[in-house]
């Protein structure tokens, strides 16, 4: 007598479960929805109009987190995605809205899966046009991707001399891994991602209106910014160096 346990049947009348078409129908309605409020009210989302409702916003987060949580993710996504403006002004809203952990989380994960979906929109609908506008940028990705590979990436992000969305539209038509960017683009973008969360769960909106990036705590969140990629790349310079030695010393 066999112990293994027969499969369940499938029923055809039972839905199946998983990502199905409808449900991509869905999600791109919800962006698309997300991204035409964004278009016309977008010019709302200033430190002085926030802090303006400040009680009616904390009193929605409170009656519905997870709504809230999940749709202010949305909004993240799909401002990064379609390199929308006010990307900073949103993560130091959030950071005050939702607490440093909680805003952590979600404009690290919203922030790289928005990177994503550009960099897929790059490589799979706008491949010429990118390729037009961006070609003499591509030959140098390339030949940079060539000789330090991932790092090349990790180092764009953490020092983000080339525009967020240039870096994403561009490395679309290099041959790098979908998995590799995404993970590489998270790890290159935490401790910026950290610095503005941390800088807005400090402060207040009143503080932010009335004063702006010239806030002392704005101030240091900037001085940390800069300071700690040249930290890394001098570690990353000593890592280089040292494998160098080892291979000539192999040889």
């Amino acid at each position: 007598m066999s112990d293994s346990v027969p499969e369940a049947e499938h029923d055809p009348k039972e839905p199946k479960k998983g990502f199905t078409m409808g449900k991509l129908v869905v999600l791109m309605a919800v962006a698309a929805l997300f991204a035409g409020l964004y278009y016309f009210y977008g010019d709302a989302l200033n430190f002085e109009n926030l802090s303006k409702h400040e009680t009616e916003l904390k009193r929605l987060r409170d009656e519905n987190p997870a709504l809230v949580y999940g749709g202010a993710f949305l909004l993240y996504v799909t401002v990064t995605a379609f390199s929308l403006p006010g990307a900073a002004v949103m993560t130091l809203a959030i950071g005050w809205y939702f607490g440093f952990a909680r805003g952590l989380v979600l404009v690290s994960f919203a922030s790289t899966i928005g990177a994503t979906l550009a960099f897929l929109l790059s490589r799979y609908l706008l491949r010429d046009s990118i390729q037009a506008q961006f070609g003499d940028k591509l030959v140098a990705f390339n030949e940079a991707l060539e000789r330090d590979g991932a790092f090349y990436l990790f180092n764009l992000r953490l020092i983000p001399v080339v525009p967020f969305f240039v870096i994403n539209v561009v490395m679309g038509l290099t041959p790098i891994r979908v998995w590799t960017y995404y993970w590489v683009s998270q790890i290159g973008m935490l401790a910026g991602t950290a610095v503005f969360v941390y800088a807005g769960s400090t402060i207040s909106l009143e503080e932010l209106a009335k004063d702006g990036y010239s806030n002392p705590e704005m101030l240091v969140a900037f001085t940390l910014l800069g300071i700690f990629p040249l930290i890394v790349k001098g570690i990353m310079a000593k890592v280089r160096g040292q494998k160098s030695s080892d291979g000539e010393a192999q040889s």
